[in-house]
């Protein structure tokens, strides 16, 4: 049989390629079996460990390499376990822009009478913005305590800099000059912006020509039912993607790779982990209980770290704030939404302030009170529509080192971008728990939570 044919189109070439396939076989066969014996959010864990025991036997067999990428058997398991894994993730962004869409004008346009609007989407911005910034300053002290970059050796990448876009075009960018486009490249803002006009016309035109409106009012209606019964029979299907999106993070990566940066590993999550307990400080603040809370959001948060995309979680993230956390729909929606698109506190914000640190130490730049500042200043301004998808982190961080005027520098951070997957789990998880907490701090300011509903639900 032509060789070319197993290695291109089938690519299966190897023994190891079809035993790897038939295990994960074999552990969808278990979870289905644990289904009726777990909770839902128990067998997320169950998938998550199965997931990462898989990866490491991978690497067992493969001898633990240096470059994984080289081993032409693991590329192929990895891009047939790509398969489910980017696959599931290929039905939730399916989902976001009719969710989206929908949701927003539904809730609008059935608006009482005086609520703001203005209101709604000025606290949203602070929100995310203020978590952000409070985020890169706990980058710049966990950064410095660890001295990365002092003394690290100087590993050169073929990573460049991402092209640099200004404020002004960046804020232009999130206008829906044309709404179809917008959709097809996903810009939730621009998304939001579009359905907010059309849910305020609705409520305009109620007065006056509801008999006219009233089609496409229970077009609406109907329509979100409907999106959101497909969701419900999508994130349905988690546990199982958990498995091979885990287990490829750990196959493609290789524990080698994870070693030769091992110090900002261990600073990143260290800050990731006092990031989060700021946001639980924060829902306490706000009159839920940290514990309740994060039962109630486990389902988001698993699959944020395990899929590594803000906005592919985004509708798991709008279920369980509107049915888990009783937060009314049109704020889960609307803060949801914005936060997988700007002030991420993890690769926006925690992300950028550690490499700003690494590569000034690294290039012999001296950091001072007005550097740390304007640091400051530079990632919160530049967490501004950065979309929440796996590598854009990148883009953060050239945004950030070049506003810094330390671009010629970028090359040092070479080692790092190269397991920037195993980075991007932890991030991206601390990037969906900020827009969440945003949300309870936007809807408990506008009585927009049913803090009776959630105890009721709770006990």
């Amino acid at each position: 049989m032509d060789s070319t044919f197993l290695s291109q189109f089938i690519m299966i070439t190897d023994i190891k390629t079809v035993i790897f396939l038939a295990t994960l076989v074999g552990v969808f066969f278990l979870i289905n079996k644990l289904k009726g014996k777990f909770k839902f959010t128990q067998l997320m864990i169950v998938s998550i460990f199965l997931g990462i025991g898989l990866g490491f036997l991978i690497q067992v067999v493969a001898q633990f390499p240096t470059d994984p990428s080289k081993l032409t058997w693991i590329n192929e398991v990895s891009k047939w376990y790509g398969l489910i894994g980017y696959g599931f993730m290929d039905l939730l962004k399916m989902l976001i822009v009719p969710l989206v869409l929908v949701s927003i004008i539904k809730v609008i346009m059935n608006m009482n009478q005086g609520e703001n609007l203005g209101k709604l989407t000025s606290k949203t911005v602070v929100a995310l913005l203020g978590t952000t910034a409070v985020a890169t300053i706990i980058g710049i002290i966990i950064g410095n305590l660890f001295k990365l970059g002092v003394g690290d050796k100087v590993v050169k990448t073929t990573e460049q800099m991402r092209e640099i876009t200004s404020v002004v075009d960046t804020l232009r960018g999130l206008l829906p000059s044309n709404p179809v486009q917008s959709m097809a490249d996903a810009n939730v803002v621009a998304i939001v912006i579009f359905a907010t006009f059309i849910g305020l016309a609705i409520q305009r035109l109620r007065k006056k020509h509801l008999e006219t409106i009233m089609p496409f009012i229970n077009l609406v209606e109907a329509f979100y039912k409907i999106i959101v019964s497909v969701s419900i029979t999508i994130i349905k299907l988690m546990p199982y993607a958990v498995v091979p999106l885990m287990a490829n993070t750990i196959a493609e990566n290789g524990l080698n790779a994870i070693v030769g940066v091992a110090k900002f590993i261990l600073a990143l999550y260290v800050s990731v982990f006092i990031m989060f307990l700021i946001h639980l400080l924060i829902v306490s603040l706000n009159g839920i209980n940290p514990i309740t809370y994060l039962k109630k959001v486990s389902k988001p948060l698993m699959l944020a770290f395990t899929s590594r995309s803000s906005l592919g979680t985004l509708p798991v993230t709008i279920e369980a704030l509107n049915d888990e956390l009783k937060i009314e729909l049109g704020t889960a929606s609307f803060v949801a939404s914005l936060g997988a698109n700007m002030g991420m506190n993890g690769c926006a914000g925690i992300y950028p302030a550690l490499m700003a640190v690494t590569i000034a130490n690294m290039a012999g730049i001296d950091m001072n009170f007005s550097f740390y500042v304007m640091l400051v200043v530079v990632v919160t301004i530049g967490s501004l529509g950065i979309a929440g998808l796996p590598g854009t982190a990148t883009m953060a961080v050239s945004v950030v080192i070049s506003g810094m005027g330390m671009g010629a520098y970028f090359p040092l951070a070479g080692g790092i971008l190269a397991i920037d997957p195993i980075l991007d789990m932890g991030r991206t998880m601390l990037n969906v728990n900020g827009a969440m907490t945003s949300a309870v701090v936007v809807s408990n300011s506008l009585g927009k939570i049913d803090k009776k509903g959630l105890n009721e639900k709770s006990a």
